[in-house]
């Protein structure tokens, strides 16, 4: 007779086991090379890890991939939205969640010059090869079907993203676990005994219900015992006329020769077993939600009984925490690895995904500027918002290209360099702190920029680009990454050639509707939005016939700027000030 009892034993659970055959170049995962398929099973068989593993891969992929520069970059962004189609993210996000990696087919162009197409792979049908003597993984091998395969087989080798010069390869993303090199087991590993426990109670009961549930009743017949055939058959038909959950309700109708031959009915009481599988079905419910991290079963559309339901608060906080413990890390691990492809096609774009939560439940207390509020809501920015924006690198060349500057030459000597300071004093007391005058004084030395109205005759005041600011601004600019290669090899400029450059970009309101007809000033803004970067004052003084002071050690200890100084060159004091310093992080006003 069939069988149906099944025994778990939770002691005898291990991790996947990662294998490196001698007559074999790819590394199996799990001891029958299938364990992608276990973790489907367990995805199919479990209701609270089935529950789980959908809801989140849902969070993560969101509403999709978007970019908060999308407006200033269309053209990049284009090419990013026909690469990264939503149906090929939306499986590669599954597949990171479910099995703890992914994987996308990289195709290039005949020669190379750039990615034209990407398509979703399932992970389950790549193994890796063993890695090289650096410890590199080189490619991975592909087969429709691991658990048909043969050695007889030919498996098709694709090598991985950077590694060849072919116009396939493979992005293997998974995050990095510890003692894992090819495969990388999924965040919910410790949960997967519990899954399988919720899987074989459930398949317990179904098959109790299918069977006529427990024996509830015995019957006996007191006249006679019949032959096997006429024993099977009134077997049958019992089973068939009273087993099943459909037959429950249903009355038995006995006719009888006398009471002495009549059949013989005895309840059977029950055992209190039903407590003991429902205390294990809760316990591998919770335990599984344990292991995915989830903060509330709410989030994930499950009732319970934490009060979470009738408190907005309490669920405000649930869902931002697992926003930020669980969502995001996915999140990053994936922009990351997009990237990179981006990169190899000259795209350069702030990548997010649009979030599914209520904007209610969006945490906004820090966020100050549009462009992280748009990561946060996944709300556009508005056309005000998007008025404060940054100018474009054409723009930024056109500034640096007419920007001439000077090496000063070993006549001068450069003394000092300061800040912008409320108590700065002059520039003719700056000095005084520096050179004691002799009787004679020669004119101020030939300068490849001209004479500035800043400067005398024994000295000189120029301006160079510096660090002003340790903030986080992200990836600098071109025309901050020229300006301070430049400020490297010496070159300082006048203020009259900041100027210059600034009036040169000959800004109009069809070529800059978004900055309203201002006037922009390099003086001021510098690199525009979120720039770190300051303009430094520095000083230097004529050699010849010069003394340095006595007191040089203490030039710092200076008085006060008379009121009468003049001239104050026009935003000296916002030079100083980096524009991510700024309450608009460096933005025009809308």
């Amino acid at each position: 007779m069939k069988n149906d009892l099944r025994i778990v034993n939770l002691s005898t659970y291990t991790s996947p086991t990662v294998k490196e055959v001698r007559s074999q170049e790819f590394v199996s995962y799990g001891d029958d090379n299938n364990y992608y398929q276990h973790l489907i099973d367990l995805y199919n068989g479990s209701p609270t890890n089935n529950a789980c593993v959908t809801a989140i891969s849902e969070m993560i992929y969101g509403k999709g991939l978007d970019a908060t520069d999308s407006n200033r970059k269309p053209d990049q962004y284009a090419q990013m939205v026909s690469l990264f189609n939503a149906d090929c993210i939306r499986k590669v996000v599954y597949d990171l969640k479910l099995m703890g990696q992914c994987a996308l087919q990289v195709i290039y162009s005949k020669d190379r010059s750039k990615i034209v197409k990407l398509e979703h792979i399932p992970v389950e049908t790549l193994r890796a090869e063993k890695c090289n003597d650096k410890g590199e993984i080189e490619a991975y091998f592909y087969h429709y079907d691991w658990a048909k395969y043969k050695k007889s087989d030919e498996l098709k080798r694709i090598p991985a993203f950077g590694t060849s010069k072919e116009g396939l390869e493979i992005m293997y993303i998974k995050p990095y676990r510890a003692g894992f090199k090819y495969y990388s087991p999924v965040d919910y590993q410790g949960g997967t005994q519990y899954a399988e426990l919720e899987e074989e109670i459930s398949n317990y009961h179904l098959n109790n219900i299918m069977n006529g549930l427990a024996p509830s009743m015995l019957i006996n017949f007191n006249n006679g015992t019949p032959d096997p055939e006429q024993r099977e058959l009134i077997e049958r038909r019992i089973y068939e006329k009273f087993s099943g959950s459909s037959n429950a309700g249903k009355f038995i109708l006995a006719f009888n020769d006398n009471a002495e031959t009549a059949a013989d009915i005895q309840p059977i009481q029950l055992s209190d077993a039903h407590n003991q599988y429902q205390f294990l079905s809760d316990e591998s419910s919770r335990k599984i939600l344990v292991s995915h991290r989830v903060v509330s079963p709410m989030l994930l559309g499950i009732k319970d009984n934490t009060g979470l339901g009738n408190n907005a608060d309490e669920l405000k906080t649930a869902t931002i925490l697992m926003d930020n413990t669980v969502i995001r890390p996915f999140q990053r691990l994936l922009i990351e690895s997009f990237e990179q492809i981006l990169a190899y096609n000259n795209i350069s774009l702030n990548l997010y995904f649009k979030t599914l939560q209520p904007l209610e439940f969006t945490d906004l207390d820090n966020v100050e500027d549009s462009e992280t509020r748009e990561e946060e809501t996944g709300v556009k920015m508005s056309k005000e918002e998007l008025s404060k924006e940054d100018l474009t690198d054409e723009m930024y060349d056109n500034i640096f290209d007419s920007l001439k500057g000077e090496i000063v030459t070993d006549e001068w000597e450069l003394v000092d360099e300061r800040d912008y300071d409320k108590e700065n004093v002059s520039e003719e007391e700056w000095v005084s702190n520096f050179v004691k005058e002799k009787e004679t004084l020669y004119q101020v030395a030939s300068q490849p920029s001209g004479f500035s109205y800043l400067d005398k005759s024994n000295y000189k005041v120029r301006y160079k680009y510096a660090i002003g600011s340790r903030k986080s601004g992200g990836k600098s600019r071109r025309f901050c990454s020229d300006m301070m290669a430049a400020s490297k090899a010496g070159v300082v400029y006048r203020l009259e050639d900041i100027d210059r450059a600034s009036r040169n970009l000959n800004f109009k309101a069809a070529e800059l509707p978004m900055h309203n007809n201002q006037k922009f000033s390099l003086f001021e803004h510098k690199g525009g939005i979120y720039c770190r970067h300051i303009w430094k004052e520095v000083l230097y003084v004529l050699k010849k016939n010069k003394e340095k002071s006595e007191d040089i050690s203490d030039y710092k200890k200076t008085k006060d700027i008379p009121k009468s100084y003049k001239p104050k060159p026009r935003g000296k004091k916002k030079s100083e000030i980096a524009p991510i310093n700024t309450p608009t992080k460096g933005a025009y006003p809308s």
